[in-house]
């Protein structure tokens, strides 16, 4: 009993005390952002491998670098759960300590190779700020969750399906570890320090479970078929075909029509109205209802200054670029119409509003509408191809290989070291320091879908107006109540409405982001005169 009691102790204090000493250090550092990740420290299989991924994906800024980080992750990874399994095995029957070392060892680099696909695309969602591929990266995590806690603990675990007692358990290590993060991100100073220890010590109660549950498991069904390897044989072809489907905006594939170009706008607008579509989306040169409304091409105007067809790929040019069309096309149709202008822009339209607004800037313009802007985006970095070094260098090379293949039977490929994204990810401290900040003389209405509390560390993201509605990226513009409220801004009204339970869902992702990289430590970055978020929690200030 006496032993019993001693090992629960140990267990309680190593799973409680590295996410406490993980949480003091990133407080010291006021690394805020990152504070969420701090419980998975000590979480059960793929937790905690997935939380190592992420800093390294991250962190690392030669090949060399990364290799020594690998191998470090994973031998301490494999030790560490050794010992943790060790003192919560059931009735101080565990095997010795070195085979349960050597065994855990080769598991955790099985589970390396297994994340790192979904912990790259966790990294993608870091860079864009798109939290379809956050939401996709979580997937293999819940489901490959009850085999991998079995893998460190019973030589024939890739057999059989898991208990349901199991699998119960290792889901609520997740719940747990996402309100932990909820809570640890939540900019309570050095309260995250006892808040983390906290949730570490969950972890070893979760721990203590998960081995009882692995090694006395109830009857197993399909106890001669090899489920694990069918299982994690799904999750790498999922983790093509998710980017595949959900392609790097999510965005419009189909004709594009909202109704501000299907419909003509009242005679209480006195604006003429350049509409900007998102990433992906393509134009074949049909006018607008309104004849003071046009369609922005990303190829830009005719001859006689009429907007030009597009194809979809023709999206993917830099932001820069597409804001000098941009400014072309406010000149031109200003003169026309001898009307202020106001934009309205969707997803990848919405961030060429804003990089025009900062680098183009026209007089007539006045209103700018941001459709599921991009939030925060440029958390993340990896330098061109062509070079050998650089922050997550090994990172967008793997990323490269996720795109290449999932691209491979698309008309359209999507590339992560494309013009669009080059553009975010070079210019980040723009991005994601003043993406949603006032700009003199402009007023500026960000209608952004719910799903991006998903998108962005908790803390400020917006110093305009926005308006919150239940929907995906995307999928506000063609609301009838986006609708409405886009003519009463363009009528003059003041628009805003924040929904109580978007801070609540910012804390709840908290956990499962990728640290962001620290805009100081970046020379690419270096030269800029930004504040970074990730440090202070506010954005639009000066560094």
């Amino acid at each position: 009993m006496q032993n019993a009691r001693t090992r629960s102790v140990a267990l309680l204090a190593i799973a409680a005390g590295l996410p406490a000493v993980e949480a003091l250090i990133l407080a010291a550092l006021s690394f805020r952002a990152a504070l969420g990740l701090t419980p998975q420290v000590t979480a059960v299989w793929p937790y905690d491998t997935y939380h190592d991924l992420r800093w390294l994906l991250v962190y690392h800024d030669s090949w060399l670098g990364f290799a020594v980080g690998l191998v470090a992750v994973v031998v301490a990874r494999g030790v560490l759960t050794a010992v943790l399994i060790m003192l919560a095995w059931p009735d101080g029957t565990a095997p010795s300590l070195r085979w349960l070392i050597w065994r855990n060892v080769r598991i955790s680099a099985l589970v390396v190779m297994i994340i790192s696909p979904w912990a790259m695309l966790a990294v993608a969602a870091a860079g864009v700020s798109l939290s379809w591929y956050l939401l996709a990266s979580l997937l293999p995590l819940l489901l490959l969750s009850p085999f991998l806690q079995r893998a460190g603990v019973v030589r024939q675990w890739w057999r059989g399906l898991p208990t349901i007692e199991l699998t119960g358990w290792t889901l609520l290590n997740f719940a747990v570890l996402t309100v932990a993060g909820a809570v640890t991100s939540s900019g309570i100073g050095w309260l995250v320090v006892p808040a983390a220890a906290v949730a570490g010590a969950a972890n070893g109660l979760l721990w203590q479970r998960t081995v009882r549950a692995a090694v006395r498991p109830a009857r197993v069904r399909w106890a001669r078929v090899p489920v694990a390897p069918v299982a994690v044989v799904g999750v790498f072809v999922a983790a093509f075909v998710a980017q595949n489907v959900i392609g790097i905006s999510a965005g419009v594939r189909r004709p594009w029509r909202p109704p501000v170009l299907s419909e003509t706008l009242p005679g209480t607008v006195d604006h003429a109205v350049i509409v900007l579509a998102g990433y992906g989306s393509s134009y074949a040169g049909e006018p607008a209802a309104d004849r003071n409304v046009e369609r922005f091409s990303y190829r830009g105007l005719d001859d006689q200054e009429r907007p030009l067809p597009y194809a979809p790929t023709d999206t993917q040019q830099s932001l820069q670029t597409s804001a000098e069309v941009l400014a072309a096309h406010v000149d031109a149709l200003h003169r026309r119409t001898g009307r202020r202008v106001a934009l309205v822009g969707q997803s990848e339209g919405a961030m060429v509003v804003r990089t025009f607004l900062e680098i183009r800037r026209h007089p007539a313009v006045d209103t700018a509408l941001l459709f599921s802007p991009l939030v925060q985006p440029g958390r993340a970095y990896y330098p061109p191809p062509g070079e050998s070094t650089g922050w997550g260098v090994v990172t967008g090379w793997g990323l490269r290989g996720i795109f290449a293949l999932a691209s491979a039977t698309k008309q359209t490929k999507d590339d992560p070291d494309e013009p669009f994204v080059r553009s975010i990810l070079d210019n980040a401290p723009f991005y994601r320091n003043r993406s949603l900040c006032e700009v003199p003389g402009v007023r500026i209405v960000a209608f952004l879908p719910t799903v991006t509390a998903a998108e962005a560390p908790p803390g400020e993201y917006t110093r305009v107006p926005v308006f919150q509605i239940p929907a995906f990226h995307g999928g506000v513009i063609g609301r009838a109540v986006a609708q409405d409220r886009l003519v009463d801004t363009l009528s003059g009204e003041a628009v805003s409405l924040r929904r109580s339970e978007y801070a609540p869902f910012q804390r709840l992702a908290a956990g499962w982001q990728a640290p962001p990289l620290l805009l100081s430590v970046n020379p690419v970055w270096r030269g800029s005169d930004q504040a970074d978020p990730a440090l202070t929690g506010r954005i639009c200030e000066s560094g």
